[in-house]
Order: C-alpha cells, then structure tokens, then sequence
C-alpha cells in the first residue's frame, strides 16, 4: 500500500479580525468659543489687545470684551536714565505714603520645622532694621483708624487725619503735647474739612480728651498747618513752579447747623425730603440770626423739632435731644424764637400739595 505525498503549500497570509466599534451616540459640543457676532467666522479670528484691555475681532475690529488682563512676564528695570525715576513697571507693592524710608525691608518668617534659627533671625533682623518712628507712627495710625470705625466715621477722614498727624509728626511740633490730644485734634479737623463735622463734645466721647484741651490744641493745629501751607507755597514760588490750589490747606469754619441737620434727621428716620427741609430752615435761620450766638447742636435739634411737625413726622423734644446730645428744655428753648420767625423761614413751596401744614407747628 503506497501513499502519496502532500502537495507544497505557498505561504499562507494571515488576517487579522477587524475590530468592531461601536457607535458612538451623537453629544453636543459644550465647549465655549467667543466668536463675532457680525463675522461669525469658524475658527473666529479674535485679537488680544493687552495695551488697551479690549478683546477685537481682526476682521472687522467689533470690540468683543474688555478688561482683558496681560498676564504675560513684567521685569523690572534699575536703569538710572528713565526719566525722573518714571518707571513704567507695574512690579513690586506701592509705597505708603504715610510712612517714612523705603519700605523694602525683608521679613524673616518663623517656618523653620521648630529649630529655633529663624526666630533668633528674626530677631536680630527686627533690632537691625528698627525704626522708632515708624513704630510711633503705626501705633498712631492705629489709634485713629479705631477711633474712627467705632462712630462709623468714613474712611476718607481717617486717611485725612493720619495725614495731619505725620505732618506734626515730621515737623516735630508740639513735643510737649500728649500724643492723644493730637490725634483729637487731627480728627476734629479732618471731620471737618470733610463736610462731615462734629462737635467738641463728641471728640471728647470718642477719645476722652476734655473738651477745653481740644479747643485749645485745634487752634494751634490750625495755625501751624496754615503756616506749614505758606512755606511750601512759598518754596514753590521760588523755585519758578507753579502753586496749585489742590494741596493747600484751608481753614477750617465753624460748625455749621446745617450740616448736622443731615446725620441728625438720619438717626430719627425722617425721611428725604424733611432732611432737605431741615436744611433750608438752618439755611434761612443763619441768614436772619435767629439763633446767633446759640450753639450749633441746639440750633440744629431746633429746627429738626420745627420741621418734624411742619412735615407731619412729629419728633418729640425728648426723641431729639438723644441724638442730639442737649436738653430738652434747651431745644424748647431755641424752638420757640424760631417759632416766632416761622413766616421767614418756611418755604411756602415746601407745604403746598399738603405736603406740610403750618397749623401743625406747635406754639412751644
């Protein structure tokens, strides 16, 4: 029995199987693209322009944004030829101009894992780098800052009391004077140079400096910073520049009842428009001096009693003399030579419509 032998076979290819993928359903594209709303250009052509903060299309130049922030590298440059020290970095924290020296200290942290050497370096860095004045003028500002938060003063105030402050502190000027009768003093000022006034009685509430020091420190204050004032005037005069009137210290003018009508018909909760008429009565009574001679607190509590009622928002005598800070009788007082005078200080503007009645007024 014979068998035959196979036939020789070629190379056989090998396929591999194709992979099957599967379908893929169909999502929406929430990626967010700014594009122009006039071109509507895909892929949109939108130029960054951080020398002006605006993002443009570069088609048609429609403005599509703004505040665009350069987040690109700035460096500082420490050539001496930038024109008077004009640098136009942006690098590097603003100087305080109430403080004194270069302010580019370098502070020592303690993060050391508790090995104790940055401690005892920072210690040897704060008596190498110590500045009584500084510290003097920081605990200053402090002071102030607090007394004026704690009766809701603005802010503008206090920035322009410590200003006052370092001009005293500069000039070395009242060495004999505690230091809290002049920051009394500088607040009083400030307060009223800033059309928000108070009283030396409320100066004397919030730093408990008496009342006749405060009078007697606010006019030596007034006279050194007019003197101040003139001396820089004159130095620029000299020097060919020209005095700008921005800067210069003015004196400042007793307290006007109109301008405590305003905080005062706050306190109360009157409204707007008895506020404003508050204040046209103050107006027209320092024109005809009814109250000449009177102080301003009860001139002020006087009229905000008269206008209460000629608004139909009676205040009692007692209501106001608790904001006010006078007595009750002192405002019946004042209230009645107003009385007397209603004819020429009310408005008939300021009643008509029934908006007000005179009738209302009452005869003490």
């Amino acid at each position: 029995m014979s068998y035959s032998k196979p036939a020789m076979m070629g190379p056989v290819a090998v396929v591999a199987p194709t992979a099957v993928t599967p379908d893929i359903p169909y999502q929406a594209n929430l990626n967010l693209t700014v594009t122009c709303p006039d071109c509507k250009e895909v892929p949109p052509n939108i130029v960054e322009e951080f020398s002006s903060g605006d993002m443009v299309c570069g088609s048609c130049g429609l403005v599509l944004g703004d505040r665009i922030v350069d987040t690109r590298s700035e460096w500082r440059t420490f050539s001496n030829d930038d024109q008077g020290n004009d640098d136009p970095s942006r690098v590097g924290d603003g100087a305080n101009p109430l403080l004194n020296g270069s302010q580019l200290q370098t502070t020592i942290s303690f993060g050391d894992g508790g090995s104790g050497r940055s401690r005892d370096l920072h210690r040897a860095q704060n008596k190498s780098t110590h500045d009584k004045s500084t510290k003097g003028l920081l605990a200053a500002y402090k002071e102030i800052g607090a007394f004026c938060d704690s009766t809701h003063i603005p802010k503008n105030v206090s920035d322009s009391a410590k200003h006052l402050f370092k001009m005293v502190d500069d000039a070395k000027a009242f060495k004999g004077k505690p230091q809290e009768v002049i920051i009394a003093g500088c607040i009083f000022i400030a307060c009223r140079q800033c059309k928000v006034p108070r009283t030396f009685r409320e100066i004397f509430a919030l730093t408990k400096v008496p009342k006749k020091e405060i009078g007697r420190v606010f006019k030596l204050l007034e006279k050194f910073f007019a003197n101040q004032n003139q001396e820089k005037m004159n130095a620029v005069a000299q020097s060919g520049g020209v005095v700008s009137s921005e800067n210069n210290y003015t004196n400042t003018m007793s307290t006007n009842p109109k301008e405590l009508c305003v905080r005062f018909c706050s306190h109360l909760g009157l409204t707007a428009v008895c506020t404003m008429v508050s204040q046209g009565v103050a107006e027209r009574m320092t024109a005809i001096g009814a109250l000449a001679g009177r102080s301003p607190l009860s001139a002020a509590a006087a009229c905000i009693y008269l206008t209460s009622y000629l608004m139909k928002q009676g205040k009692t005598a007692k209501e106001i003399s608790a904001v006010a800070g006078v007595s009750d009788g002192t405002i019946r007082t004042a209230y009645k030579i107003l009385y007397e005078h209603r004819e020429k200080l009310v408005d008939p503007d300021w009643i008509k419509d029934g908006k007000g009645d005179m009738k209302l007024l009452p005869p003490s």
